[in-house]
């Protein structure tokens, strides 16, 4: 697969963009529509096998229905010349892991200010019922006016169709991935909730909590190991910060925040409890000798309006009512025992 060869009749190939261990990803345009796009083209040893490709038009389909604006929407997918591609909105930047590495690790407003972006688009699919599954800065993208996407909603659940048979088939990437999802149980929003924790940890300290030279060592660390407390690698952590790095870090799911919304609404309260983020905004600056775009923002909470109890007042009225239609009665009883 390479640039300027069209699929489906539709999109022309411009330029490849990125690629990894099972896709190649392309900027294209959509000549039907003229608008530019990103298409994630598989590698073929997973396009050929027939039910990952069902698993994989399931998944499309679900990840179709996001309409987020911190998630990359999905548009369309195929087959075309024996390989699965998948169309989604092309959004201009970078991931979060290439920022990772060219910066080193990120100021705790500009942590939180991220994270609670990505919380707010995974929670948004966790109310529609689906499990991320490979949380990570890499599917994280970040448009230059700090704008953060989340993509790659459900390819970690196709790809486990590879291996039906085997019981433990591990879901996401093992730097990220949850306890449970290391023992090869299915995720869970708390299984995301621990990979926006691990994310959160290698954003405000420069590496993750855990390093191992195997997934299988990594898979044990995240099981039955204890991080390293990030106060050793940034001493000036508030204590509440640290706290909810604690809690979403535990091994038992239960222990920790149960969707994304949580832990957004949580660290939403941490910046402004910690005046960060005074008017919406944190700090954003960016490498040394490039220009830093506007500063991602941290949505404020929506003052509500006092809730009014309209059963208490109908009552009110049908008790108003029902004393009113008595007074002709009692005028009447008055009469018949007062004759003039």
């Amino acid at each position: 697969m390479h640039a300027g060869i069209m699929l489906g009749k539709r999109y022309q190939l411009l330029e490849e963009v990125g690629r990894g261990g099972m896709a190649y990803v392309f900027r294209a345009r959509d000549i039907l529509l003229d608008r530019y796009v990103a298409i994630k083209v598989l590698r073929e040893d997973y396009s050929n096998d027939p039910l990952f490709q069902e698993r994989f038009r399931q998944e499309a389909r679900a990840a179709a229905s996001l309409s987020h604006p911190n998630i990359v929407t999905v548009h369309d997918f195929g087959m075309d010349g024996g390989k699965l591609y998948i169309v989604m909105e092309y959004v201009p930047g970078t991931d979060l892991k290439t920022m990772l590495r060219q910066r080193g690790r990120f100021s705790v407003p500009e942590a939180v200010a991220l994270m609670v972006q990505a919380c707010a688009g995974i929670g948004y699919a966790h109310r529609a019922g689906l499990v991320h599954c490979d949380v990570k800065p890499h599917n994280m993208l970040v448009t230059p006016d700090g704008r953060l996407k989340v993509t790659d909603f459900g390819i970690a659940r196709a790809l486990a169709t590879l291996h039906p048979a085997e019981e433990d088939v591990v879901w996401g990437s093992p730097l990220y991935f949850s306890p449970e999802q290391a023992a090869g149980q299915l995720p869970t929003p708390a299984s995301d909730v621990y990979s926006l924790g691990v994310v959160l940890y290698e954003l405000l300290a420069g590496t993750p909590p855990f390093r191992g030279e195997t997934p299988q060592e990594l898979a044990r660390l995240h099981m039955y190991a204890d991080p390293t407390p990030i106060r050793e690698y940034v001493p000036d952590i508030p204590e509440a910060l640290e706290a909810i790095i604690h809690k979403v870090l535990s091994k038992e799911p239960s222990a920790r925040y149960r969707t994304a919304d949580q832990l957004g609404r949580v660290l939403v309260h941490f910046a402004m409890k910690e005046g960060k983020a005074p008017s919406g905004e944190t700090a954003f600056t960016a490498p040394a000798g490039k220009t830093a775009p506007p500063p991602p923002r941290i949505p404020a909470p929506t003052p509500s309006l006092p809730s009014i109890d309209w059963g208490t007042i109908g009552l009110a009225l049908l008790a108003l009512l029902a004393v009113g239609g008595l007074i002709p009665f009692w005028m009447w009883v008055y009469f018949v025992y007062h004759p003039k």
